[in-house]
């Protein structure tokens, strides 16, 4: 069995570190493409796989075959391996906005097809990444996939009208955490803490909160007002970010992603 990756981006290897990682594949069993020498080669030294610059070695030699490339990409890369794909390979697709029947228009509709949609921390074993298989995957093939993804992660099976939201409440909302924590730290500068400090403060308790919520089951709000004590502290600080339309705005953020990801 051979998993191809035709890119070598942050993203493919985040997945190629999980998959050593929990043992699913050995090295041999790994080949990778990427358009310069020097990203093959890193991705060589690092992980010991094979590599190549020539995306259709790849795809012919691949049982699973991961589409880890920019959705810009796709028109220029894909008609030019879609023939050489094995008949009974896996595809998958990581890229945003690119729809199962996109894929099965430029694939054609008799291949096999999931889409994922990872996010960053995968790169730390602590993605969360929504699947979407096309009506040729059966269901050993959907769990050969999303065995692959829970080596990297927490993995969901969603219908595809849920992929624009997912990629904005999971794919993006990294960028909106860091933004916060980024804030956070700058306020406990501003208050005397040095900001080395500061940065670890605000990264391991938004770290441990999204843990207690995960590993609890309870409400948000339930957690939120377990902090909150009677004429306390953090209500004052509550108070102020409601003042401020903290929710509304993430809920706008969200809003304007989803409908981004639409138009892609």
């Amino acid at each position: 069995m051979v998993i191809g990756f035709v890119g070598l981006g942050n993203m493919a290897k985040a997945m190629i570190s999980g998959i050593l990682g929990k043992g699913l594949y050995a090295p041999e069993e790994i080949i990778g493409s990427a358009r310069t020498k020097e990203t093959c080669d890193k991705a060589k030294k690092e992980f010991d796989i094979s590599t190549t610059t020539d995306n259709i070695e790849v795809a012919a030699n691949a049982d699973i075959l991961v589409l880890a490339i920019k959705p810009q990409m796709f028109k220029g890369v894909v008609p030019t391996i879609a023939g050489m794909i094995k008949k009974d390979a896996i595809v998958v697709s990581i890229a945003a906005g690119k729809t199962i029947n996109e894929l099965e228009e430029m694939l054609g509709k008799d291949k096999k097809i999931v889409r994922l949609m990872p996010n960053t921390p995968a790169m730390v074993n602590a993605g969360i990444t929504a699947v979407t298989p096309n009506s040729n995957i059966s269901e050993e093939d959907l769990a050969k996939v999303i065995k692959i993804c829970e080596s990297f992660g927490l993995a969901e099976r969603i219908p595809e009208s849920m992929m624009d939201a997912f990629v904005a409440v999971a794919g993006s909302s990294p960028a909106y955490v860091f933004m916060y924590m980024e804030a956070l730290a700058d306020a406990a500068v501003q208050a005397g803490i040095p900001r080395a400090q500061a940065y670890k403060f605000a990264a391991a308790s938004t770290m441990g909160s999204a843990k207690l919520m995960l590993e609890t089951g309870k409400h948000p709000g339930v957690l939120k007002d377990m902090v909150c004590s009677p004429a306390g502290t953090t209500i004052e600080a509550v108070h102020v970010l409601e003042d401020a339309g903290f929710r509304a705005a993430v809920m706008d953020a969200v809003e304007a992603c989803v409908e981004k990801s639409k138009r892609l």
